[in-house]
């Protein structure tokens, strides 16, 4: 029993930003979509040093990922889309075994694993390269479209 309500907290925790970011419109320059949520700002690492942090895009991946818009989400910021995935994964897992009483979440137990721990910080410092070398600085987004002011 107690696994099943494990399960069930488990499926919603992984629930939770997803529908969030269901109901935010992805920020069209690939980064600020979290400026949605209220009494959150624009990423001082970016602000400071005109250039993105490890998650800046996350929220707009995740926003394009919950509206269904895979390539949007992964241009965004493929880490986010990685764990967008994830939570969506995890997710049904988790109802299945909350509703079944299966043993699934055994599946989740090599994830733990320092290899699979390295890998994804690797994958995570992959995708921050990526994203500071697609997001224009503050100056040469100024000169394409004259709205970026970090």
């Amino acid at each position: 029993m107690a696994s099943r309500v494990l399960a069930l907290v488990t499926a919603l925790i992984l629930l939770t930003p997803l529908v969030i970011a269901s109901r935010l419109t992805p920020d069209s320059r690939g980064l600020g979509t979290h400026e949605q949520l209220g009494g959150l700002t624009q990423c001082p690492f970016l602000v400071s040093t005109g250039h993105p942090c490890a998650t800046c895009g996350m929220t707009t991946a995740f926003a394009h990922a919950a509206h269904g818009n895979l390539r949007a989400s992964f241009l965004a910021q493929p880490f986010g889309l990685l764990l967008a995935l994830a939570c969506a994964s995890g997710f049904w897992i988790a109802l299945h075994v909350f509703v079944t009483g299966s043993r699934a979440q055994s599946v989740a137990s090599p994830l733990t694993r320092p290899r699979v721990i390295w890998t994804l910080a690797g994958l995570m410092l992959l995708a921050w390269g990526y994203k500071v070398v697609s997001t224009p600085t503050p100056h040469e987004h100024d000169e394409r479209t004259e709205s970026w002011h970090p």
